[in-house]
């Protein structure tokens, strides 16, 4: 099976199991969805690895809470997954992605760095 990432737009039983073990800390009733408001998720053998939050305001896109499971890190899913995110809104001319709920900044900010964001207080920016 081919690893994907997909823009959920509905969650199912499955989706709300998986992204309970990818974010613990969000209920299923805060996780909001609308053209404003998206959630990316990276999937394989149809479960969620990794997932992040999206919201668009004009030209401007915030990414969240991005995180891939522990048992899949350091392959590429979160690679993948941003440049999908990137990929799928080129209306978007500027990215800001906070450092909000990251487990491990010093990795989060080489890997950031290794996808063209820029550091920044708070988070990662990119142009």
């Amino acid at each position: 099976m081919k690893l994907t990432v997909i823009r959920l737009t509905t969650l199912s039983e499955q989706d709300l199991i998986d992204l309970g073990k990818i974010w613990p800390e969000y209920s299923a009733t805060s996780l909001q969805m609308d053209d404003q408001h998206r959630i990316y998720a990276a999937r394989f053998n149809e479960r969620q690895l990794g997932a992040v939050r999206v919201t668009l305001q004009g030209t401007q896109g915030a990414l969240d809470s991005m995180r891939i499971r522990e048992v899949t890190r350091r392959r590429g899913v979160g690679k993948y997954l941003l440049e999908e995110v990137l990929r799928d809104n080129p209306g978007i001319d500027s990215w800001w992605m906070a450092d909000v709920g990251v487990e491990d900044r010093g990795v989060m900010a080489a890997f950031m760095q290794a996808l063209g964001f820029t550091a920044q207080e708070n988070g990662w920016e990119k142009c």
